[in-house]
């Protein structure tokens, strides 16, 4: 296994960490989180540090892309984990917000309803010999997912200070590019989808 899929397996071995960290029960065993307070928002510690875990996983989502192509290390294992990992991480963390009750779980849904129906499509086109590339709107949406999950982790800092909903409007934003760039998929390979052979 070379150092890229190294990498995309150390981002999946941090999800359940980021899991676990989020769901114990710290109250249950008499720990308390302790808040920060910036001006009249408060930030738990715990999302501070689902912050960072986050990071480091958005972060080796970049550098393993990076070195698989600098050094010519793009695997066919690397071309299977790193999309699984992209949204095993971002799809745990609205799961997440969704069970704290800060998103509607219908964001979740739409989200998760248009990954099935693009890998639905792509398994269908690879059957086929075809590559559907990943376009410029569905790497918008990754970007729109991450930069959303961490501004909700931040509790809208630093823009909750002046009344600015950015956490929510990114939220949005990513559910309207998951839609589109779905879209944008079925069309590309309608032909495909519809052929009579």
């Amino acid at each position: 296994m070379n150092l890229p899929n190294k990498i995309s397996m150390f981002r999946l071995f941090l999800i359940p960490i980021i899991v676990f960290a989020k769901l114990f029960p710290f109250a249950q065993f008499g720990i308390m989180i302790p808040y920060l307070r910036v001006g009249f928002v408060t930030i738990s510690v715990l999302n501070l540090v689902l912050l960072s875990l986050f990071l480091v996983a958005s972060i080796s989502d970049f550098l393993d892309g990076f070195i698989a192509r600098k050094f010519n290390q793009i695997t066919t294992l690397g071309k299977f984990i790193d999309p699984i990992a992209d949204k095993a991480l971002t799809t745990t963390m609205f799961i997440l917000f969704a069970i704290d009750g800060i998103i509607p779980p219908l964001v979740v849904l739409i989200m998760v309803w248009r990954d099935i129906l693009v890998d639905g499509i792509r398994m269908m086109c690879a059957e086929r010999g075809v590559v559907v590339a990943a376009g410029l709107l569905g790497k918008a949406k990754t970007v729109a997912q991450m930069v959303a999950i961490v501004f909700v982790l931040l509790n809208n800092l630093p823009f909750a200070l002046v009344g600015v909903p950015f956490a929510d409007i990114m939220i949005w934003l990513s559910v309207f590019l998951s839609v589109i760039s779905g879209v944008s998929y079925f069309i590309q390979a309608k032909d495909l989808i519809f052929e009579t052979k």
